[in-house]
């Protein structure tokens, strides 16, 4: 069983149908496990329930609710297996999901950080192991010249285990 933080956007319907209708033919691997969201922890595997969410908790009591807006595609090789994803990343925002990454990995999940990936706030819409397949999505969605609005008001911690994720616990941004 692995912990994680996901940020599930507040974003309008129509969009949340758009991002769906796209992961629906593209992202084989998650989208019937999880909807759209930003994992801002990615799993852990050392630390108890109890001291995960009282660690998140305290740290995300400080924070502010934040907008967001998803106007790009890019590319990103999987660092752990053969394929390759489209993400979409915010313009706005990307700093305040950036700094509330780095501020849950502090206390007893600083150990968990990985250094040697970096960390690209996205939404996974796609995937693929031919990484042409990808490009041509992401271009696709570029020249399409989206742009989702949405907020990131609360944080939820997951369980995920046998590709299930399990939301355990609601965190709300102030």
């Amino acid at each position: 069983m692995s912990l994680l933080v996901l940020a599930y956007p507040q974003i309008s319907g129509r969009d949340f149908e758009f991002i769906q209708a796209i992961r629906a033919r593209e992202n084989r691997l998650y989208y019937s496990v999880v909807d759209p969201h930003f994992t801002i922890v990615f799993p852990v595997n050392t630390v108890n329930l109890a001291e995960f969410v009282k660690h998140v908790q305290e740290r995300a009591c400080s924070v502010p609710r934040f907008s967001f807006v998803l106007r790009c595609a890019i590319l990103d090789k999987d660092a752990f297996n053969q394929f390759t994803h489209v993400f979409l990343v915010p313009d706005e925002g990307y700093s305040r999901l950036v700094k509330l990454h780095d501020l849950l990995y502090t206390g007893i999940l600083a150990a968990e950080l990985r250094l040697d990936l970096p960390f690209i706030p996205h939404i996974g819409v796609a995937n693929a192991v031919d990484a042409r397949h990808c490009k041509r999505v992401a271009e696709r969605l570029n020249h399409e010249r989206m742009e989702i609005h949405g907020t990131v008001a609360e944080l939820t911690i997951v369980q995920y285990e046998q590709d299930k994720v399990t939301p355990l616990e609601k965190i709300s941004l102030r």
